[in-house]
């Protein structure tokens, strides 16, 4: 699988459509996430190898290039020093070198193109990684949000107002039937109490008369 495949594959809208259709949206996000990490991990690995290589390129042509200059240097002092010899292999060095550091140029451009290409890449793979992590910090809250309001809808579809309504006027009359019992046994006990006292009124009545007898016979004539 080339490794910019995930990059090329899984735009934003795909993975839009791949989470509306998945079944737990948080656990496919992860793996999409998940997979994006490697993938991002080979494609580091392929830019610092084709960055490697530019360098390379890079270090070759520039030491031709100052091979170029110094043997320039050296046929210019052998010149002026008279020795056509020297001069002549500076030179042909001069020309051998140049036609190397031609070479190495045109490789090190190519290298450091497609070097600069794949940094792009690197980039964009990056930023939709980071895209993708922000992605499912809202669908978290969004999955969360709508959990709670599927949960919430269905305690409320077995919550009846009418029953709750019907169910508290059975505790209102229950309620007035246990006061009312409560005064009726009150009553009860007030009736009882005060037939106890009339006999014990009565019975000190007696008393007082059977006294009142007795002393009224002792004064009788």
């Amino acid at each position: 699988m080339s490794m910019f495949k995930r990059l090329r594959d899984l735009t934003m809208s795909n993975i839009n459509s791949m989470i509306d259709k998945a079944e737990d949206p948080i656990k496919m996000t992860d793996q999409y996430i998940r997979d994006m990490h490697e993938d991002l991990e080979d494609a580091e690995k392929a830019v610092a190898a084709q960055i490697a290589i530019e360098k390379k390129f890079k270090q070759l042509y520039e030491e031709q290039e100052a091979l170029v200059a110094k043997r320039g240097q050296q046929a210019a002092t052998a010149a002026q020093a008279q020795n056509i010899d020297l001069a002549r292999r500076a030179l042909e060095e001069k020309k051998a070198a140049e036609v190397k550091m031609n070479e190495y140029k045109t490789n090190y451009d190519q290298n450091k193109a497609a070097a600069d290409n794949l940094r792009g890449k690197l980039d964009d793979m990056r930023k939709q990684l980071t895209e993708m992590k922000n992605k499912r910090e809202t669908l978290v809250a969004r999955y969360n949000a709508a959990k709670a309001q599927t949960e919430i809808n269905k305690a409320m579809t077995g919550f009846s107002t009418d029953s709750a309504a019907s169910g508290l006027k059975r505790m209102e009359d229950k309620m007035m039937q246990m006061e009312a019992q409560a005064e009726a046994s009150n009553e009860l006990a007030s009736s009882e109490k005060s037939l106890d006292a009339e006999f014990e009124s009565l019975n000190k009545d007696q008393a007082v008369e059977d006294e009142l007898a007795a002393l009224m016979k002792q004064y009788e004539k």
